[in-house]
C-alpha cells in the first residue's frame, strides 16, 4: 500500500514565460489561456510548473529530464544548446535549456506527442533511493545486471515510464532546481518513512514541503481537511 500519490512537476527559472515557451515545445504540452507559467497536458499529471525563483542556476543540475526527439536540431531550433554529443558509448545528447539547465535528448524515428521519456536523480545510492521512493509511491524498481543505476516503472499516475536513480560522486550542495510533487491523505506517514520537513504550510504556502533520505526536495499535497 502506497502513502502518497506522483502529482506533478515543477522548475525553477529565472524568466518562467520563456522558459514555459520552451518547455512547452520540448515536451510537447501547452500554456492554458489564464496562466502563462505553467504546462499541461491530457491528464493533470502533466503538469509542469514554472517557478519564479532569484537564484540562478550555479552547479549541474542534480535532478533532470529525458526527453525524445526526432532530432537534436530540432531542440536547438526551440532554443537548447548541445553540451555533450551523442556518441557509441553513449547514445544520447546532453542539452542545455534557455537557462542553462542540463537535460537529455534521445533520437527516436517514432516521436509522440507527449515527449518525456523519464526522469533522472542523482544519488549516492541508487538502490535505496529507488525502493524508498518505490515504498513511497509505489512502483516495481528494477535494475540491469552489472550497471549501478536503479529505476521505477508501473508508478500509479506517474505520466512518464521510468524514473532513473544514477550513482554519481559528488554530494548534493544547492536546492534542486527540478523537483516533482505529490499528494497524499497525510503528511505523517511520509514523515514516518523518512522524509525530513522542510517547511509546513504556512500562509504564503498551501503545501509542505519535504526532503527526501538523500536531501530532495518535494512538495506534499494534502486534502483541505487534513491539511
Amino acid at each position: 500500500m502506497t502513502i502518497a500519490r506522483f502529482k506533478d512537476l515543477c522548475v525553477d527559472v529565472g524568466s518562467p514565460s520563456e522558459m514555459a515557451a520552451f518547455w512547452g515545445r520540448a515536451l510537447g504540452l501547452t500554456t492554458p489561456t489564464d496562466n502563462p507559467n505553467v504546462l499541461v497536458g491530457d491528464v493533470p499529471e502533466k503538469t509542469v510548473w514554472m517557478c519564479k525563483v532569484p537564484e540562478p542556476k550555479t552547479v549541474k543540475n542534480r535532478v533532470h529530464l529525458d526527453v525524445v526527439t526526432g532530432a537534436v536540431e530540432d531542440l536547438e531550433r526551440m532554443g537548447a544548446a548541445v553540451h555533450t554529443p551523442a556518441s557509441e558509448e553513449q547514445r544520447w545528447t546532453v542539452l542545455t535549456d534557455p537557462e542553462g539547465g542540463e537535460f537529455c535528448g534521445f533520437v527516436r524515428e517514432t516521436v509522440p506527442a507527449y515527449r518525456l521519456m523519464e526522469l533522472i536523480v542523482d544519488s549516492a545510492d541508487p538502490e535505496a533511493q529507488a525502493r524508498w521512493w518505490a515504498g513511497v509511491v509505489g512502483g516495481d524498481v528494477n535494475s540491469r545486471p552489472g550497471r549501478p543505476y536503479r529505476w521505477l516503472e508501473n508508478v500509479p499516475g506517474m505520466p512518464f515510464k521510468y524514473w532513473v536513480f544514477v550513482p554519481v560522486p559528488e554530494p548534493k550542495t544547492v536546492k534542486n532546481r527540478v523537483h516533482w510533487d505529490v499528494t497524499a491523505s497525510a503528511l505523517q506517514p511520509v514523515l514516518d518513512a523518512g522524509a525530513t520537513l522542510l517547511r509546513p504550510k504556512d500562509d504564503e504556502i498551501g503545501w509542505h514541503v519535504c526532503a527526501d533520505p538523500e536531501g530532495n526536495e518535494f512538495c506534499v499535497f494534502l486534502p483541505p481537511e487534513a491539511s
